[in-house]
């Protein structure tokens, strides 16, 4: 079986850093599910299958940023969301952790991207219309923290 047969989304191009945050995702998961700490969900992560192709870097500073920032990131997006977040699917709540840490930390990657990687990613891996849910949310937050980038995009 090949690595895009694996996939959720097999036709889709991914790149090393897209690949970072599906890992980072699946990291998350795995810490929201089973509260192992960072250390342990990285090495497991790092020894999976097709890591090799991922940004090990930025895969890192995601996981480990997500986790460590998490209660921060919460307070951030809790108020944005229509429900309780231990009422969010953990897919949901993964990605809005990563979304919100790349909003609120990676100043470097457009905002739309961030929130484009995001809402692939839940079309990947949660339910029916979780990446409508996650698009509202993670425009909130941009809005939040990236006013000017904001409002630039809107008068195009």
């Amino acid at each position: 079986m090949t690595d895009k047969t694996t996939h959720a989304n097999p036709s889709k191009n991914r790149t090393p850093r897209h690949r970072a945050r599906e890992f980072a995702l699946q990291g998350l998961y795995q810490w929201l599910l089973n509260n192992e700490s960072a250390s342990t969900v990285v090495n497991h992560i790092r020894g999976a299958h097709g890591f090799d192709k991922a940004d090990a870097e930025h895969f890192t500073v995601l996981l480990n940023g997500a986790i460590g920032s998490s209660v921060e990131l919460r307070e951030i997006f809790a108020p944005l969301v229509d429900r309780g977040i231990n009422e969010l699917s953990p897919i949901e709540h993964a990605v809005l952790l990563i979304g919100t840490y790349e909003l609120k930390n990676n100043l470097e990657i457009p905002y739309r991207v961030v929130i484009n990687e995001a809402v692939e990613l839940t079309k990947s891996f949660g339910g029916i219309d979780g990446h409508k849910y996650v698009n509202g949310v993670l425009d909130k937050v941009a809005a939040q923290f990236r006013p000017e980038e904001v409002a630039a995009d809107k008068k195009r």
